[in-house]
C-alpha cells in the first residue's frame, strides 16, 4: 500500500484503486493509464511539479489532464510567482519519495501548494496517480484538493 492510498483510507475518503501493468517501453504514462483503464483521457490527471522564479527549491505541484499540457504561465500565476518551469525529475523524485511516471499529488514526503486544473470539476471522480507505475487511485475532485489543502486553478492547455 503505498502513502497516497493510505491517506486516503486514513481519512476516510471514499476511493477506487486501478491496477494494470505497466509496460516499461511506455513512457507517456498518463495516457497509457487512460488506454490501459478504458478511460477518457479528460478525466485521468498527471502530477506535475514546478519550479518557481528559476528557485529549484521552491516547488509548487500541477495536477492536468493527461490529454493536455501544463500552461507554466499559468501555473506561475496560480502560485503567485512571475515564472515557472518545470521541476528537475530527480529533485520531484526527492521531494516526493516517488519515482516520474508514479508521483502522486497525495502522501508526498514534503506538503507542497497544489493547484488541481479547474477542468476536473466537470467530472464526479478523477483518476490520479497512487504513488506508483501501473497503479491509479479514483477519487472525488474536491476530496483530492482536502486531502492536498490544494484548490482548482486554469493550469492546462491543449496539446498541439
Amino acid at each position: 500500500m503505498t502513502p497516497a492510498i493510505k491517506l486516503a483510507k486514513k481519512q476516510g475518503i471514499n476511493f477506487t484503486v486501478h491496477q494494470y501493468e505497466h509496460d516499461p517501453e511506455n513512457t507517456n504514462f498518463g495516457l497509457e493509464a487512460a488506454e490501459v483503464l478504458g478511460h477518457n483521457p479528460n478525466l485521468v490527471f498527471k502530477t506535475l511539479l514546478f519550479a518557481l522564479n528559476g528557485d529549484a527549491k521552491k516547488l509548487a505541484v500541477a495536477i492536468v489532464p493527461v490529454s493536455g499540457m501544463l500552461d507554466l504561465k499559468a501555473a506561475a500565476k496560480a502560485a503567485g510567482g512571475k515564472k515557472a518551469d518545470m521541476a528537475e525529475p530527480k529533485i520531484a523524485e526527492k521531494t516526493t519519495g516517488y519515482i516520474v511516471g508514479g508521483i502522486s499529488p497525495l502522501g508526498q514526503k514534503k506538503r507542497l501548494p497544489t493547484f488541481l486544473d479547474v477542468s476536473a470539476q466537470q467530472f464526479e471522480t478523477i483518476c490520479v496517480s497512487a504513488g506508483r507505475r501501473g497503479l491509479e487511485i479514483e477519487l472525488a475532485p474536491k476530496d483530492l484538493l482536502s486531502l492536498t489543502q490544494g484548490r482548482f486553478a486554469p493550469l492546462s492547455k491543449v496539446k498541439t
